[in-house]
């Protein structure tokens, strides 16, 4: 009975324990939320006015990569339109003209904190974004002198594409964007759609289900032929008998009550959840053209009825007329961008984060794309390149580099193989800078010991200069104030110094960056006139190197500095008179008892 006691007083304490643990953590979170308000308001506020520009804010924060209608920001939007309106701004006139005081900063930004913390904070999965796509916009210009190619032409449609379009788009799993070139004009999905209805399939049916049906292997064969693999299945859903098969269990297994048009619409809307809401849309024009020219998909279809391969009850018109809906489903580079990045994500989708696929399913659709993607070209595309991608006849190019990025490129001049040219070549010249090769397999090639010299974009831009004290000074060395934001958002303590006792401020002046040395002072209240091992302050430094503008500054704000304490001294020493009983008489400076 005492023993029972013990047990209930001792599990009593501990929740009492765990209860204030909660309280304290919670607290602290909340004083680090409002210190990151804080923190980021200082960072971007007028020093005259005492107020931040929103245009300034939001052009910081899309340097980042988040783009200006982010899901995940609509608060802060909504929020500015709001404030823009209540101060009696006028509709017409835009809501990034405001100006904000501290605690009209804090209520509009409160709900996306966090998110935009992390951005400030650089801890997103490209933490340099600027450097990264300044070599996105390089390999874009390299290849778009790449005339080779022609365009697909067994449907009109595809005929008329304009060979100059060229597009490339990237979305990080962090939802960080960009994009440049033809990037918002619609093509059709094409092939690009095969991996999408086999994901479905996988989450709906099942492995086991699925692969009871169509096969997992290259076939070795041209991406349309009549032909089969040993169990009498197509190879895999890559190729087009084995999307047909797949089309047919979307249709016949998945909800078989549903008419053809409830089917389209149940697969469009997974299909918008893939892509985050971005733009999808349907060309009906080049589905009756696919279907006038399917004399090819039509024999594969009948082939793979003769050998039984369909579950029952399934109608072959309506599955090829399915089939066909679905190539000519309509996207664009930015919207493809995404459903990229969301199998990079494990099937979660970066900008809405809705959990759309299973882990399981993407891990298999990625293993597909990897072997089997690129038609013939899949086996020289793996061993060149090493990502998992999916290319179509409209020149869209589907490329996932998993837990890293998605990335959509078109381009219409398709080479012998059907692949888009510039496509090709837009991911041997990402993989030829980056170590992405083989990211499927945790980098088992590209991190081969003394292997390579090549850049990994996911570390931080002075990472490997050692250790945050050697960061920082390096930033200041260098007149990188971005990256001295971002160590003091980081909760960095500004003062510290190297085993010589210099500090960033002496770094920062000897070099002459005075937009440094202002930030340290002003922004991060560190010491004007720390001294090294060697008794040197700052503006020594300043003064041996010939940098006027510098010296000038901290003589001023030395002058300033002393007045200031001398004054609260005064201040103090009139305080402490007053408390001891004793005032001075203004006449004869005597003691009045």
């Amino acid at each position: 009975m005492y023993f029972h006691y013990s047990k209930l007083r001792l599990a009593g304490r501990l929740s009492v324990m765990l209860s204030r643990e909660v309280q304290l953590i919670r607290a602290r979170d909340q004083d680090q939320v409002r210190n990151a308000e804080d923190v980021l308001f200082d960072m971007f506020k007028n020093e005259e006015t005492g107020l931040l520009s929103v245009g300034k804010f939001l052009a910081a924060l899309r340097t980042t990569g988040l783009k200006r209608n982010d899901p995940r920001l609509k608060e802060l939007s909504d929020n500015l339109k709001k404030e823009h309106l209540k101060t009696g701004g006028h509709e017409s006139i835009s809501h990034e003209t405001q100006k904000l005081d501290r605690e009209q900063f804090r209520r509009i930004i409160s709900p996306n904190i966090v998110l935009i913390s992390r951005a400030f904070r650089h801890q997103f999965i490209i933490p340099d974004w600027a450097g990264f796509t300044k070599h996105i916009e390089d390999f874009y210009w390299t290849c778009k002198s790449n005339t080779e190619g022609k365009v697909a032409s067994y449907i009109p449609q595809l005929a008329r594409m304009n060979p100059e379009y060229w597009g490339v788009s990237v979305c990080t799993i962090d939802g960080q964007r960009f994009s440049i070139g033809d990037t918002s004009i619609p093509f059709t999905m094409q092939s690009c759609s095969k991996p999408l209805t086999y994901a479905i399939a996988l989450e709906r049916l099942g492995q086991e289900t699925v692969h009871q049906y169509v096969g997992q292997e290259p076939s070795g064969r041209n991406f349309n032929e009549l032909v089969l693999d040993y169990n009498k299945k197509p190879h895999n859903p890559m190729i087009n008998a084995g999307a047909i098969l797949i089309s047919s269990l979307l249709k016949t297994l998945i909800k078989p009550e549903m008419t053809l048009a409830e089917k389209f619409d149940y697969i469009m809307n997974y299909f918008k959840r893939l892509a985050g809401g971005e733009y999808l849309g349907f060309n009906n024009a080049v589905f009756l053209s696919e279907r006038e020219a399917a004399d090819r998909n039509y024999a594969l279809g009948f082939y793979m009825r003769e050998h039984k391969c369909y579950p029952e009850k399934t109608n072959l018109r309506e599955i090829m007329d399915f089939y066909f809906q679905c190539c000519a489903m309509e996207a664009n580079c930015e919207s493809m961008s995404v459903i990229a990045a969301t199998l990079a994500n494990g099937g979660i989708c970066p900008i809405t984060e809705e959990k759309v696929l299973k882990p399981d399913s993407v891990r298999d659709v990625l293993s597909l794309m990897h072997s089997c993607g690129m038609y013939d070209y899949s086996g020289q595309f793996a061993f060149k390149v090493g990502i998992p991608a999916k290319s179509g006849v409209s020149g869209s190019l589907l490329v996932v580099i998993p837990n890293v990025m998605g990335i959509c490129t078109w381009s219409p001049p398709l080479d012998p193989l059907g692949n888009s040219c510039r496509g090709v070549q837009f991911c041997e010249e990402l993989v030829t800078e980056f170590n992405f090769h083989s990211t499927y397999y945790d980098h088992r090639y590209d991190n081969l010991k003394y292997a390579t010299n090549k850049k990994d974009p996911r570390r931080h831009k002075f990472e490997t200069k050692g250790l945050s004290i050697v960061n920082l000074l390096f930033s200041a060395a260098s007149g990188d104030v971005t990256a001295m934001r971002r160590h003091r958002l980081s909760g960095m303590d500004m003062k510290l110094s190297d085993y010589d006792g210099r500090t960033a401020l002496h770094l920062a002046a000897s070099e002459g960056h005075l937009d440094c040395v202002e930030f340290l002072i002003e922004q991060c209240g560190v010491p004007h006139d720390p001294k090294d091992r060697w008794g040197n302050l700052p503006i020594d430094e300043a003064e041996t190197f010939g940098h006027t503008q510098v010296v000038e500054y901290l003589k001023n704000y030395a002058v300033a500095y002393q007045s200031e304490q001398e004054n609260k001294k005064s201040g103090s020493s009139d305080t402490e008179s007053v408390s001891s009983g004793k005032v001075s008489d203004p006449s004869d400076n005597s003691p009045l008892t």
